[in-house]
């Protein structure tokens, strides 16, 4: 289902989640939400060795990964410190926990939106995609990305809009961006998600 091209850092996990209905009629509960928070008590906890070891990952294949082009998990940890995460759908919910507290950028794609067979490589010049429902755009040049048969469609900065999950969502492929900088991390971060995902009544495959 997935092939991944040689890489000197790269330490991924991915797998495949299948939910028992649709992803709009799924609400997070509290117990779920209050991970949300910086101090909440987890499994992993990131750090700057974390934050640090993940935009070497990123910078490998010539990708800048500053400013509006920060490694996703970046991102996540300054908008519940600037105030908190809203509550999105429970699948959303679970990857911006984990991802808050492990400190690993994680994309989740729709599978009923993309198009296998699917492989992760690092975007060629000129490579771009939207990201939002806005219409805003990403340059990929040298950056690690997950491609579909159309093209790249998630990566650990921003995903593609095009197979981002929706309401109607049941299948997903998720992908740890784990780095072998910080050994076992990926494989505790991927234990850690798929575990949250079946207390809530999805089921999870591995893929790699």
């Amino acid at each position: 289902m997935l092939s991944v091209d040689p890489h000197p850092l790269l330490d991924l996990r991915a797998f495949v989640t299948t939910l028992p209905r649709p992803l709009g009629e799924m609400a997070s509960p509290p117990e779920l939400l209050v991970l949300l928070a910086p101090d909440a008590e987890a499994p992993l906890t990131s750090d700057d060795t974390v934050r640090e070891s993940v935009r070497a990952l990123l910078r490998q294949g010539g990708f800048k990964p500053t400013g509006r082009s920060k490694p996703a998990s970046e991102y996540l940890l300054k908008a519940v410190r600037e105030g908190g995460l809203a509550s999105i759908n429970v699948a959303v919910d679970v990857c911006n926990v984990v991802s808050l507290h492990s400190g690993l950028p994680i994309s989740v794609v729709d599978l009923d939106r993309a198009r296998a067979p699917f492989r992760v490589s690092i975007a060629p010049p000129g490579a771009s995609y939207v990201f939002n429902a806005s219409g805003q755009t990403i340059d990929l040049n040298g950056l690690l990305c997950l491609f579909d048969a159309d093209g790249p469609c998630a990566n650990a900065v921003k995903d593609a809009q095009r197979t981002k999950t929706g309401p109607e969502s049941r299948r997903m492929l998720s992908l740890v961006w784990g780095t072998v900088v910080l050994p076992g991390r990926a494989a505790q971060t991927e234990t850690w998600y798929r575990a949250l995902l079946q207390q809530h009544g999805a089921s999870t495959e591995a893929v790699l």
